[in-house]
């Protein structure tokens, strides 16, 4: 295939921060090429120099044979270069139709107070998505549109317009976040027949799977510096976390801890509440306890419950053999338990305090002095945390909205972890975060699982979950359907088993 977008020698530094050093990049012409990296990898900032931004230090852009200086590249030359960008949040009007976005780039050579033709613009509209397999009303309303719909449209907003010189290049940056697996299938769909018809794409990722199912060829940057690519051929879980990473796959999730098989830490019998069903389960000292489902299959709903955000109606509950009394957060603290949420933004972070307040905000007592808080000792604590989980800040008193989601993650962990928990609850704790910040993540609960403390943990990454976890309990309606040594499963078994019929019996 013949190269399309090529990027050489693009460099940018902030102050003393080499954020990237000599990038190349290559893109043929109709390839779904995949750029990946952890966070503060550099991938950002290209992102952001390409979409002129940024000014680059150093470095040019050639699209279809004509090159750009990206020193001097500025926000009203991307469209001329063929750069298009489709973003998180796609950019479309929610108050208006699927055809009245469709047509405002078109509107825009209309003469001044002459009406708009609303019949020649459901017409047009109907072409363009028939002709790119999008399927949505004209006349529907944006808002009402699903999420990979919204982010569809965003690119037929682009894509109307015939490319007869084949400079454009879509780039998309991070489009699955906010989009739920079906959601995710429709748009790849999509990105695949673009891509078929001519359509280079340059697709933003940190989800290793999406990136395998989809892309041609991948990029991989570490450092501000591409550390090498790879072709479809040649992708592999293993391949591409060892690039993203910059050590052995092996090293990037841990191996089960060793159990301590004495007393358990942790029992729970004929559990009953919201969504869950007369659950028995026991974990051990420095066990990690996995528990698999499906959406509303009540593992994720168990350890709210746990930690106290929904009440139980019944059960019996002990940690180190004596028993405790749950239904309320604070008990769930008094007991010894710590949890982290699946959605971080809505129950894990305080966006308006600063990094130091955050890792302290569960155990504030220990910094309570007679005349207020010691904030030297909630400092030099910060500073240890910040070194021990890799968090990128600039500061204990940067605001922990200004950092990434991965390192916001690594902040809420480390802040329960302080509170010393025998009882560690973790709702899919490595969703929507790179590799690099998942691999230190797990890096550092490794490291205090030898104080015997026990975690329950869901997650949406099944290969994760038969990596880290020694047994896996498998729920489905509010019930535990199986119970497996993580031994002798694997990610196909728990996806067979979440979906088994609800007659399967618990092993």
């Amino acid at each position: 295939m013949n190269s399309h977008l090529q990027i050489k020698g693009v460099s940018k530094a902030f102050a003393e921060t080499q954020a990237l050093d000599q990038v190349d990049l290559d893109v043929a012409q109709g390839e779904i090429h995949a750029l990946l990296g952890s966070n503060g990898s550099g991938k950002s900032t290209l992102i952001k120099i390409l979409a002129g931004v940024y000014a680059a230090d150093a470095g040019t852009l050639s699209i279809a044979g004509t090159e750009f200086d990206l020193t001097k590249h500025e926000p009203v030359a991307v469209r001329q270069a063929g750069l298009h960008f489709v973003h998180q949040e796609p950019s479309i009007f929610p108050t208006l139709s699927v055809a009245e976005n469709l047509g405002l780039g078109r509107d825009a050579t209309r003469k001044p107070l002459t009406p708009v033709r609303r019949a020649a613009q459901r017409r047009s509209a109907e072409e363009t998505l028939e002709r790119l397999g999008i399927a949505a009303d004209p006349g529907a309303l944006a808002a009402e549109l699903r999420p990979a719909d919204q982010t569809l449209l965003a690119m037929a907003q682009i894509l109307q317009e015939e490319d007869t010189e084949g400079r454009r290049v879509l780039v998309l940056d991070e489009p699955t976040s906010t989009l739920e697996a079906g959601d995710v299938k429709m748009l790849f769909e999509a990105l695949r027949r673009f891509a078929a018809a001519g359509q280079t794409i340059v697709f933003v990722s940190h989800q290793l799977e999406e990136v395998m199912d989809l892309a041609d060829k991948a990029t991989v940057l570490r450092d501000g510096r591409n550390v090498g690519s790879l072709s479809r051929e040649e992708f592999s879980p293993a391949a591409l976390g060892e690039l993203i990473v910059g050590r052995p796959f092996e090293a990037y999730l841990p191996s089960p801890p060793s159990v301590r098989e004495d007393m358990p830490v942790f029992e729970a019998s004929g559990v009953v509440g919201p969504g869950v069903e007369g659950v028995d389960l026991k974990a051990y000292g420095g066990e990690i306890v996995g528990l698999a489902g499906l959406v509303g299959s009540g593992s994720s709903e168990l350890l709210r419950l746990l930690f106290g955000l929904a009440e139980p109606e019944s059960g019996e509950f002990r940690v180190d053999g004596e028993a405790v009394t749950l239904g309320s957060t604070q008990a769930a603290i008094r007991a010894g338990m710590a949890y982290v949420p699946a959605d971080r933004h809505a129950g894990g972070v305080f966006p308006e305090l600063s990094v130091r307040d955050n890792l302290s905000a569960a155990a504030l007592d220990h910094y309570r002095r007679l005349k207020g808080i010691d904030s030297r000792a909630e400092r030099r604590d910060a500073l240890l945390d910040i070194e021990q989980f890799k968090i990128v800040a600039g500061s204990p008193s940067s605001l922990i909205s200004n950092l990434s989601g991965g390192n916001q993650q690594k902040v809420i962990v480390a802040r329960w972890l302080r509170t010393n928990p025998r009882v560690f609850l973790l709702d899919d704790p490595t969703q929507g975060i790179d590799v690099g910040s998942r691999a230190d993540l797990w890096t550092a609960i490794e490291k205090v699982m030898d104080s015997g403390m026990a975690v329950l943990m869901t997650s949406s990454d099944l290969e994760e979950m038969a990596r880290v976890c020694n047994r896996i309990f498998v729920f489905r309606a509010g019930r535990i359907v199986a119970e497996m040594e993580t031994t002798s499963i694997g990610a196909d078994d728990l996806l067979e088993l979440m979906h088994a019929a609800p007659t399967t019996e618990a092993a």
